[in-house]
């Protein structure tokens, strides 16, 4: 096999892995819900008052609007424009997948990959793409894990973790983000990482990538926050605290949905007094509105997309085969 068709190989394997992350998507929330029956799913849902459940798909289509502002910001890096439906397509997708398949930079950027090739866009720039994306969420973690530790009760963080691990985190946060933004103000020169040139952002991007960034997660909480409200009373900058916390542990570990960290967090934040049913209904709302609705409706209009894609190619070689028979 010549080098040219080595890369050409590379290149449709890499594309066609897109596929494979959201069937490896799609297989992990299986696992998740697997174990409840749909009568049991039904009435955990019955459960929650229907304003909740509404608040809550609201709450989750704005945090995918602000995943998708991460490929906006990226693009805007990389100087390139785009019309707005693609990167909103290509970041919903792409954090669709990753935030049920886990190990967000390979499955959402194979996703990326598969789509911005097709739109003109050099692998060059789809890596520098893929790569801001996760500073933003890399600055974003530190924000907020310096909120979520000064809003969390000391009974959560104690049961997470020792004291000296909370120390140890909070001045890793502090000195990462106080490290970002002295390279955004001061530090102008490129830095070349396996021949591929980066440069550091301005500091009104770097305050974009944390706004934006948190914005995501703010949504996510509320996500939650809204599910639990009718069983659970407890202060919003309480909960926030404790979301944070959990769900960049859940990230961090890259345990789908972060399965098993939110059971930890919300039996201590739940009054002793509540069963687990209450628990259950409250997670499998949050985990069926915030994950499975969003993999169900991406994989949904991916095939569309798809399908679209596939029948245009058809179209185009069968009018050059008629084109080429009257010549």
């Amino acid at each position: 096999m010549t080098i040219k068709n080595k890369k050409r190989f590379f290149k449709k394997l890499l594309s066609w892995s897109g596929l494979f992350f959201f069937a490896l998507a799609a297989f992990m929330i299986y696992r998740q819900l697997a174990k409840y029956t749909l009568e049991d799913i039904k009435n955990a849902i019955v459960a929650i008052p229907t304003k909740n459940i509404l608040y809550a798909c609201i709450a989750s289509f704005c945090g995918y609007l602000a995943l998708s502002s991460y490929d906006f910001l990226a693009l805007r890096y990389i100087q390139h424009k785009l019309a707005a439906w693609k990167w909103m397509f290509a970041g919903f997708i792409g954090f669709a997948v990753s935030n049920n398949a886990g190990h967000a930079v390979v499955s959402g950027g194979a996703i990326r990959y598969r789509l911005y090739t097709r739109w003109r866009i050099p692998a060059t720039d789809i890596v520098k793409m893929v790569t801001f994306s996760g500073f933003t969420y890399l600055v974003a973690c530190f924000f907020l894990v310096i909120i979520g530790y000064l809003f969390s009760p000391e009974h959560i963080l104690s049961s997470m973790s020792s004291r000296y691990v909370n120390w140890t985190v909070m001045n890793i946060s502090i000195a990462g983000l106080a490290f970002y933004m002295w390279g955004c103000i001061y530090y102008k020169k490129p830095i070349i990482i396996k021949e591929v040139e980066f440069d550091t952002p301005s500091w009104q991007m770097a305050i974009a990538q944390i706004l934006i960034g948190s914005a995501d997660i703010l949504m996510a909480s509320l996500v939650l926050y809204f599910a639990m409200d009718s069983y659970i009373d407890i202060p919003f900058t309480t909960f926030m605290g404790a979301f944070i916390i959990a769900q960049l542990l859940g990230i961090y570990s890259q345990v789908p949905g972060g399965l098993g960290v939110f059971e930890l967090v919300f039996t201590n934040l739940m009054p002793e007094d509540e069963n687990q049913a209450s628990l259950f209904a409250i997670l499998v709302v949050y985990r069926i509105i915030y994950y499975l609705l969003p993999l169900v409706l991406s994989g949904i209009v991916l095939f569309i997309y798809e399908y679209r894609l596939a029948e245009e190619k058809s179209l185009r070689i069968r009018l050059l085969k008629r084109k080429n028979k009257q010549s």
